[in-house]
């Protein structure tokens, strides 16, 4: 059919499927070579793609800082309760009670911080190196994602230790996004479940810190390590 050749002719469907294989002995090894799960690094590479002055190792850094964030954040799970009558006295508990409190906060704390400024740095490094350009223009696109998803992050988890820096913060936050056209009022009231910040508040920013981007992020990730798989590093400008 006409419509299902159109499809199979756009850059997306070429992006995501380079080539048809054959049922041989050829095609069936290629097949095995290209899938993920058997080779995760790409059979080929260019010597320039491996040097480290190159990549920076910034990619690999982003996902171990999101690798040290989860854990730490499962760990101060069972510390915390996403109650406004709590949260904050539950903070105290972590300074003063928990044994490795303070420890455990801070390597969380900074492993946020460093996570960002890794993938803006790898955002960069991949801008200013080419490494956006056909065939990654669609993992370009994804990489984007995961830098709003890990910005999103950070924002969220700072209402959870529910101090008055935290309430300002959250409150100018969404304030800002009020603003948006048409639905800025709808957006704020959605993240606040209500037009004030507290205990509705902070369960969904709660919510969406634990639950949800984090899964997202990680589906993501899968997705970006597959497209880096099947595209290759890339040789730079």
């Amino acid at each position: 059919m006409g419509w299902i050749k159109k499809i199979k002719e756009s850059r997306v469907w070429k992006s995501y499927f380079r080539e048809e294989y054959d049922d041989t002995s050829r095609g069936r090894t290629r097949r095995i070579l290209s899938n993920v799960w058997f080779h995760i690094h790409p059979a080929k590479i260019s010597k320039k793609a491996i040097n480290p002055s190159y990549t920076l190792c910034l990619g690999g850094i982003s996902f171990l800082l999101f690798i040290i964030l989860t854990v730490s954040g499962i760990l101060l799970m069972f510390y915390y309760v996403p109650d406004v009558n709590r949260a904050y006295d539950d903070m105290l508990d972590l300074e003063t009670v928990v044994p490795f409190g303070i420890p455990l906060r801070n390597i969380h704390r900074w492993a946020a911080h460093g996570m960002i400024i890794a993938v803006v740095g790898h955002m960069c490094r991949v801008f200013f190196t080419g490494a956006y350009k056909p065939p990654r223009e669609f993992n370009w696109v994804v990489g984007v994602s995961l830098l709003l998803l890990t910005l999103l992050l950070s924002f969220t988890g700072y209402l959870l230790p529910w101090d008055q820096l935290a309430y300002w913060a959250i409150t100018v936050g969404t304030n800002i996004a009020s603003y948006a056209p048409v639905v800025g009022p709808k957006i704020r009231f959605l993240l606040l479940g209500g037009n004030t910040v507290g205990q509705n508040a902070l369960i969904r920013f709660y919510v969406l810190h634990v639950i949800l981007l984090p899964t997202l992020m990680m589906l993501l990730m899968i997705l970006h390590f597959w497209r880096v798989r099947k595209d290759g590093f890339s040789r730079g400008l």
